[in-house]
């Protein structure tokens, strides 16, 4: 029992995590129907920029994060100013080929400036095991599950009261009625890829404070497209939805499985389930129908 406990926990937590970034995922689907196939490399790049900033440069923590927000923003801005918006109106393979090729040229600045491919951030939370029950949980995860939390609530708000995140949903939904609106739609684009990074930046950092930087942290991108396909891709609270069941199932697939299976089952299980999910209902669990008639 106390075992299944630990195991829902962390996986809740870390579910929680693949959410936050899947949430960027959909925002620059439904903004600008762009596939970003880059988000792992930026979660990579992200981490990595705190290392830097904590570590090697040794700056305190309430300096070292707006920093990295900031990198996350610029790092935004660039890549949707300079690589995508000369694409505008070109097939949408083209759009998709592109953050495909960003992902690999991230990941090559990040070997070529950190080429050693594994270290860990500074302390961020606690390190005393808390007791919930039978089961004895290490306060990271409860740390991270809760910012995620906030992180939920902040973004809620945001999209609901701000005018910006107004006219994201507006753009959405029609980009022809935004723009007699007189919003300018480019500036909406930059905005989704902008507010991606963040959420990428402050996901990055989470997951890395409790596994340690390390590559794999594009795998951990690539799970969070798990969660935005079983959730459905323009879905915000499938998104919020399908993270911990995600989380759940890695958690709970490779405690049980692995001393049965292989070691390595863990980190197929998100894959499996975009595969089932696609084949039995390819728009997720809250996505929108579309019906194209030719």
């Amino acid at each position: 029992m106390a075992e299944l406990l630990q195991y829902l926990i962390t996986g809740l937590a870390v579910g929680m995590v693949y959410s936050l970034i899947g949430l960027g995922f959909v925002v620059v689907w439904k903004s600008s129907g762009v596939a970003n196939l880059a988000l792992g490399a930026i979660v990579l790049i992200s981490s990595w920029f705190t290392y830097g900033m904590l570590v090697q440069a040794g700056l305190p923590l309430w300096l070292g994060f707006p920093l990295v927000i900031l990198f996350a923003l610029v790092l935004g801005w660039v890549i949707e100013r300079f690589a995508l918006r000369p694409l505008i109106a070109q097939p949408i393979l083209s759009l998709i080929t592109v953050t495909l090729g960003l992902a690999y040229f991230i990941e090559g600045l990040v070997n070529f400036i950190w080429p050693w491919s594994v270290d860990a951030l500074p302390r961020l939370f606690p390190t005393e095991p808390i007791r919930i029950g039978l089961a004895v949980v290490s306060q990271e995860y409860i740390w991270v599950a809760s910012i995620s939390l906030v992180m939920f609530g902040l973004l809620t708000l945001f999209f609901r009261y701000h005018k910006m995140g107004i006219a994201m949903r507006a753009t959405a939904d029609d980009q022809l009625a935004v723009q007699a609106c007189g919003i300018p739609v480019t500036k909406i684009f930059s905005m989704s890829w902008m507010f991606a990074c963040v959420v990428a930046a402050v996901g990055g950092i989470l997951i890395s404070s409790i596994g340690g930087i390390t590559y794999g942290l594009v795998e951990t991108g690539l799970k969070s497209f798990s969660v935005v396909i079983l959730g459905g891709l323009d879905s915000f609270i499938g998104a919020i939805i399908a993270g911990p069941i995600i989380g759940l199932a890695e958690s709970l697939g490779g405690g049980y499985l692995s001393p049965y299976i292989w070691a390595g089952v863990k980190d197929i299980i998100p894959f499996i389930i975009i595969i089932i999910v696609i084949i039995i209902r390819p728009y997720g669990l809250f996505g929108e129908e579309r019906i194209e008639r030719i």
